[in-house]
């Protein structure tokens, strides 16, 4: 399974970058707000900033969300490094769009993803990624990893080659259950990543090793 960081914070990217697990990376307009980062050529400019840290997939959203716009956004990205993946909402000239990108050779990802039916779509579509947002759906008290389930599943049996990356990752116990769903990419925040880390036997064991080194 992969693991993409969910932010655009150069820092935290580093960081991920550092610890030799980090497969990509997902952004969106509201992680780049949270940066500071405005202005369209600013924006242009973090996302080939980020390319350059990674060597994986970069997703980048487009802001359009009719058929012409959203192909022009699209494409505009995608001209600006070869990690970029166009990252497209999940509604009808969404669907449409990413028909014309796989098309054309433009990875994607298909994003804001609730339902089997719509993951089956964006697969129909050839999404070269496919983004249930599982936090979400615990908000409403809906079970998140089993539209993992179900959505891995419906790719096994029918061959789809678009993978499932698992996205509004809230903890540490998300990853792990994604892990289990068969989930090909997790994507979050560096804190879940972080707190795989830790155990409080790890911490205990760890201390007790110190302290007989230490023994005089």
């Amino acid at each position: 399974m992969k693991f993409f960081i969910d932010t655009a914070n150069i820092d935290q990217i580093k960081e991920a970058n550092d610890l030799g697990i980090l497969d990509g990376v997902t952004t969106n307009p509201s992680l780049m707000a949270k940066e500071g980062i405005k202005g369209q050529d600013n924006i242009l400019k973090h996302y080939v900033d980020i390319c350059n840290i990674v060597d994986g997939d970069v997703s980048a959203e487009v802001i359009a969300t009719d058929f012409d716009g959203i192909v022009k956004e699209g494409e505009a990205l995608a001209e600006l490094h070869p990690q970029i993946v166009v990252k497209v909402p999940m509604i009808k000239d969404g669907i449409k769009a990413i028909r014309y990108f796989t098309d054309k050779g433009i990875k994607t990802n298909c994003t804001l993803v609730f339902s089997p039916g719509q993951a089956i779509l964006a697969a129909k579509a050839g999404a070269t990624y496919v983004s249930p947002f599982i936090g979400r759906l615990d908000d409403i008290s809906n079970e998140g990893v089993e539209l993992i389930q179900q959505i891995v599943n419906i790719y096994t049996i029918h061959g789809f080659e678009t993978e499932v990356l698992a996205a509004s990752i809230r903890h540490s116990m998300h990853i792990i259950g994604c892990a289990e769903a068969g989930a090909d990419v997790v994507t979050c925040p560096l804190d879940p990543i972080l707190g795989l880390l830790k155990h409080p036997l790890t911490d205990i064991g760890l201390e007790k090793f110190l302290a007989d080194h230490n023994k005089k």
